[in-house]
């Protein structure tokens, strides 16, 4: 691991910085998502919902908020506008009714099955072979646990 001292020259340039080459990555691949993403009719934020409830169904709306890294408050508007495509609904909890547990419908589940090419069209926008992506998702993740050790201390 390379000491802080040894970067302290390091140029202080937008392309230089990890920041900037991340944050860039992350725009040019949400639009790589739009065009694929606008024939089921879904934003970007709302296929990372359905992700995960293709995962696990019949969750609340603070564990899909946690599983994303998202605010609850930020989770509800996205999940009314899946409920009103029909993809999900939103039941009250019966023993604490400031639960609100959102479940696929089967409209929602059908449409995991039109998503299934999604990763591939994705993978091959990419232009890297599978094992370079899967090398670089490992290391986003561990980079990730890294900052948010880092913001816990």
């Amino acid at each position: 691991m390379t000491s802080p001292d040894a970067l302290q020259d390091f140029p202080l340039e937008l392309d230089q910085q990890l920041c900037f080459a991340l944050y860039s990555t992350s725009l040019a691949m949400t639009k790589a998502y739009k065009p694929l993403l606008e024939k089921l009719n879904l934003t970007y934020p709302q296929y990372l919902a359905m992700l995960v409830l293709w995962e696990t169904d019949d969750l609340t709306v603070k564990e899909i908020a946690a599983r994303l890294s998202l605010d609850s408050a930020t989770m509800t508007p996205l999940l009314k506008r899946l409920e009103a495509q029909g993809y999900v609904e939103r039941v009250r909890g019966v023993e604490d009714e400031r639960q609100v547990h959102v479940r696929l419908s089967d409209a929602g589940r059908a449409l995991r099955q039109s998503a299934r090419a999604i990763p591939t069209e994705i993978y091959c926008a990419s232009g890297s072979d599978i094992d370079a992506i899967l090398r670089l998702r490992a290391d986003l993740v561990r980079l990730r646990a890294s900052i948010n050790e880092y913001i816990d201390q």
